[in-house]
């Protein structure tokens, strides 16, 4: 029993001092730069063939290490409203007369703010349960709606930022800048609209995706022959 109790005092340990780790930093050189454009890249495709976009955060959380246990926790931005736009309302097949309520939150997992979500939806289309969590807790979306055999089509997906210009693979490699790479606090945003297994639209998403989702430990690279010895990789 005592060591149990031990090895679940380290645990907890280990996993606050992850969480407290300064965000990790991308060199600004050609490999730097083309490694977090795959990076960018790999998350977009899993999101763009998900289902959820919450599950599919969790296991990117996960499988890079950034919090034990990798769960997704929503920061409800409560007294902010932004009307539907028309263009909404057709998607969801809803008029000018029935209610829609919209939604924002921060999605992090530990201490990384991976995106934030923008979410119309009409409440009579979901059960009473589920809008009591999205009116009152901080319950991801995804994960309240879920009993709904939630399926999503995207119909808008957007490159806020590309790290190498368009046509780089065809171009010679830049000189490297050396340094920390500047990377924005918006990455790439979707906008998708879910529907329930009768393929009934009842929400659409405007998901924004930050800079966070770079913020895990990477391997130590080969110093560029340009910027000097490499910095010793974070423990």
């Amino acid at each position: 029993m005592r060591s149990a109790l031990l090895s679940f005092g380290l645990l907890a340990i280990i996993a606050t001092a992850a969480s407290a780790q300064p965000a990790t930093s991308w060199p600004d050189t050609y490999l730097g730069r083309v490694e977090a454009l795959a990076v960018m890249e790999g998350l977009n495709a899993r999101l763009l063939a998900s289902r959820s976009a919450t599950a599919t955060l969790e296991g990117w959380c996960g499988d890079h290490g950034m919090a034990e246990p990798p769960r997704l926790a929503a920061t409800l931005l409560r007294e902010v409203e932004k009307p539907a736009s028309e263009e909404t309302r057709r998607r969801l097949q809803a008029g000018p007369d029935r209610p829609l309520k919209y939604r924002r939150v921060r999605l992090a997992c530990g201490g990384h703010v991976l995106s934030e979500a923008d979410n119309w939806y009409v409440p009579e289309r979901l059960t009473p349960e589920m809008n009591r969590q999205l009116e009152t807790t901080d319950t991801p979306f995804g994960r309240a709606v879920q009993a709904l055999g939630t399926t999503r089509q995207t119909i808008g997906a957007e490159l806020l930022w590309q790290p190498l210009p368009l046509g780089w693979e065809q171009a010679p490699p830049p000189g490297s800048v050396c340094g920390d790479l500047a990377i924005p606090d918006r990455l790439f945003s979707h906008r998708a609209v879910l529907f329930t297994a009768e393929r009934v639209p009842f929400s659409e998403v405007v998901e924004t995706y930050g800079s966070a989702i770079l913020d895990f430990h990477r391997a130590e690279r080969p110093s560029d022959p340009a910027c000097g010895p490499a910095p010793p990789s974070r423990p």
